[in-house]
C-alpha cells in the first residue's frame, strides 16, 4: 500500500459496531460541508453493483468466509474506483465510514488469510487520518443489545459455529475482531480515540486533529465573482 500523493485527502474511520465511529464521521463532515469545504462521504458496503447479491447471500445464509469477503473486496473496489479516487484526484477531502481495515480485521477472524486480504486490497491508499474509536468489548456490547432487539446471523459470527447462542456468538466475534483492530493499530498509524468519552468532546478533538493535519484553506470552494 502506497501513501496518498493525490491533491485531495482522504479520511476513514475504524472501531467496533457500537463505538460511535458513524455518528463521529457524520458529523465530521457535515462539520466542513456547512463551512464550504470541498468534502465527499462514502461508507461500507453501499455499492449498487453487488448491494443485492449481497443482501440475498446473508438473506439465505450462503455466504462462505471467502465469499463474503469477495464480496465486500468487489463493494470497495467499485466505490474505490468511482468515488473514492476521482475526488481525490478532484481536491477533496474524501471521509470514509470504514476503510479496508474493516476487511482485515473482520475477515481474518472469519478464517481468512492475512497475507491475501493484503494483497486483495493492495491497490488502495492509505488514508491520511485513520481514526480508530476504541471501546471495551462490554460496553460495546451493551450499547448494541440496546439498539436492536435481534441481532443480525453474520454480525453475530453465526456462520462460524463459535456457539449455539446468537449473544454468546455475537460476544466472542466482535471480542476477536476487537484484538484484530488492536493488532493494527500501530501498524497502520491508527490515531486512537477514546469511545468511552461523550460525543461532543470526541467531535471537537477529531475536528482539531483534522485542523492540525490537513491545511483547509486548500479545500475551501471557491464562490464565483
Amino acid at each position: 500500500m502506497s501513501k496518498n500523493n493525490l491533491p485531495g485527502k482522504l479520511v476513514a474511520v475504524e472501531g467496533l459496531d457500537g463505538s460511535g465511529k458513524s455518528t463521529q464521521v457524520h458529523l465530521m463532515h457535515q462539520w466542513l460541508s456547512g463551512l464550504g469545504y470541498r468534502v465527499f462521504f462514502t461508507q461500507w458496503n453501499s455499492s449498487d453493483l453487488v448491494k443485492e447479491a449481497t443482501r440475498k447471500g446473508k438473506k439465505r445464509q450462503l455466504l462462505t468466509p471467502t465469499t463474503f469477503s469477495l464480496i465486500h473486496a468487489t463493494d470497495f473496489a467499485d466505490r474505490y474506483e468511482r468515488q473514492i479516487l476521482p475526488m481525490l484526484k478532484a481536491g477533496y477531502i474524501v471521509f470514509c465510514d470504514r476503510y479496508i481495515f474493516t476487511s482485515y480485521a473482520r475477515d481474518a477472524v472469519r478464517g481468512c488469510d492475512a497475507s491475501w486480504l493484503r494483497q486483495l486490497y493492495g491497490y488502495a491508499i492509505l488514508p491520511d487520518i485513520t481514526f480508530y474509536y476504541d471501546l471495551p468489548l462490554e460496553t460495546a456490547l451493551e450499547r448494541i443489545l440496546e439498539g436492536r432487539p435481534r441481532l443480525k446471523y453474520f454480525e453475530a459470527g453465526m456462520d462460524l459455529g463459535l456457539s449455539a447462542d446468537i449473544y454468546e456468538s455475537f460476544r466472542i466475534f466482535q471480542g476477536r475482531v476487537l484484538e484484530s483492530y488492536k493488532s493494527m493499530a500501530k501498524e497502520f498509524d491508527f490515531t486512537v480515540m477514546d469511545a468511552t468519552k461523550p460525543i461532543h468532546s470526541l467531535q471537537e478533538k477529531a475536528r482539531e486533529i483534522i485542523s492540525e493535519r490537513i491545511d483547509l484553506s486548500v479545500y475551501r470552494k471557491r464562490t464565483a465573482l
